[in-house]
């Protein structure tokens, strides 16, 4: 498996001959001489490993290792030193270190550190996996109790009969990551793991050693075997996002999954069993993928069992005024003419859109009241930059701030509301994480 490598040392030979190596191993491998490049580095190109040399001309590795692991708890560090005493290792292990290797450090020492140092980062994901059910307000909190409870009675029968697949479907930004976590909730197995994996972001082989793991040897650089989610979901519940991009020649494995809970892992003989129970979503219309042969019929009708089709945001204006009032940032108010043009709007990227729009708005807005200036909105095409809707609502002799400035209130912004998580962050601003990164490398604000 093709790895992101970072390697921090101040001697260059030994940059280019790990960097070297490391690329002839596949692997995608940068260099920094320094701890203040090696942390731009790492911000702009999120690696799935670094190499850290403990001596640094300016910084102690210790403290990098530390800022490293705040700025991405879940990148792997293997340190590489000339004093690899015990007092040392212990120390270094305490602070998150992956591995250490002394010097002058063996290649394939390395390499199967690297390797070490991936699965370990792979292991601290699903653990975050496995907790984040517990790590914030439930569902329905974030929701008025009108909306939330017109939901629960779309999601209650499901979450009753929690032997039977669920199917989500809807437009994007409806709510179906929402609904199939309430289902979970709701369901005798919400004190079990809810894990989730989008259907879209991974190849067939990828996919399947996420759901179903795989043995030691089941493709290149699979050295050691891995638990897929169906194992680490146990009796709990697997959502599966945008089913309707899973490859077809993936999709009997599933149907098995579904029909008799048993599964093997990639390159394994041995058949698992499975009692986690599948929701699934789409955007896309399973039927037309069927008639169009991109999806089997007979998975389709085994997961039509329970559909719960999520009615787009233009048909739900009676509760978009409680959505609002809910999404709107701590400390913001919105007009009457703001809710008025809110409500004239189609919403083609409905609730997730409504979200981005108002926390834009609440920037823009700067403590005032929102008006309808701010939210951009142009008939029913989505949100058009403010300054070209309307006159902003600053005096007529004060100029608008620059769009670099805007942009840096903007991410200053989503990094306060999410605690200085980067990947909610990134998520609440409608972006890549790597953009994020750029971004605050940008602004100065990394």
């Amino acid at each position: 498996m093709s790895l992101s490598v970072l390697v921090v040392d101040d001697d260059e030979t030994i940059r280019e001959t790990l960097t070297d190596f490391l690329t002839q191993r596949g692997h995608t491998a940068r260099a920094a001489a320094t701890a203040t490049a090696g942390r731009r580095a790492a911000a702009e190109h999120s690696p799935d490993v670094v190499l850290l040399d403990l001596r640094l001309p300016d910084a102690d590795g210790h403290r990098l290792l530390e800022a490293l692991r705040a700025d991405d708890p879940e990148v792997a560090v293997v340190v590489l030193t000339g004093h690899a005493d015990v007092p040392t290792a212990v120390r270094l292990m305490q602070q998150g270190a992956a591995d250490v290797l002394e010097k002058p450090v063996d290649l394939e020492a390395v390499a199967a550190a690297v390797t070490r140092a991936a699965e370990l980062a792979r292991l601290r994901r699903e653990v975050a996996i496995l907790r984040a059910r517990d790590s914030g307000e439930a569902w329905s909190d974030r929701l008025p109790a009108a909306v939330a409870s017109e939901l629960d009675r779309l999601v209650t029968l499901a979450a009753r009969n929690d032997d039977a697949p669920v199917l989500i479907a809807g437009e994007t930004g409806t709510g179906k990551g929402f609904v199939a976590r309430r289902i979970h909730e709701l369901s005798a197995r919400a004190r079990l793991p809810f894990v989730e994996v989008n259907c879209a972001t991974l190849s067939a082989t990828f996919f399947e050693s996420e759901l179903f793991g795989h043995e030691r040897g089941a493709f290149t650089d699979a050295k050691a075997a891995k638990r897929g989610l169906l194992e680490i979901a146990g009796r709990g519940t697997v959502f599966l996002d945008e089913i309707g991009e899973l490859a077809l020649d993936v999709q009997p494995r599933l149907l098995k999954v579904i029909e008799e809970g048993r599964f093997r892992r990639l390159g394994g003989t041995t058949e698992l069993r499975s009692e986690a129970r599948v929701v699934v979503a789409t955007h896309q219309p399973l039927a037309e993928l069927v008639a169009a042969r991109r999806f089997r019929a007979d998975l389709y009708y085994r997961l039509q069992v329970l559909t719960l089709t999520l009615p787009p945001l233009r048909a739900r204006r009676a509760e978009l005024t409680a959505l609002a009032a809910a999404l709107l940032p701590r400390g913001a108010h919105l007009g009457d003419p703001a809710m008025r043009a809110l409500l004239r709007y189609d919403w083609p990227g409905n609730i997730r859109e409504l979200k981005n729009t108002l926390w834009r708005a609440a920037i823009l807005a700067e403590g005032r009241e929102i008006e309808p200036a701010h939210l951009g909105l142009v008939g029913g095409n989505g949100p058009a930059a403010a300054a070209d809707a309307a006159p902003d609502a600053r005096g007529p002799d004060e100029a608008p701030p620059p769009l670099a400035e805007v942009e840096r209130r903007a991410v200053a912004a989503a990094l306060a509301h999410t605690a200085g998580n980067r990947r909610q962050a990134a998520a609440l601003l409608g972006i890549a994480r790597s953009t994020l990164q750029e971004k605050l490398r940008r602004h100065g604000l990394a």
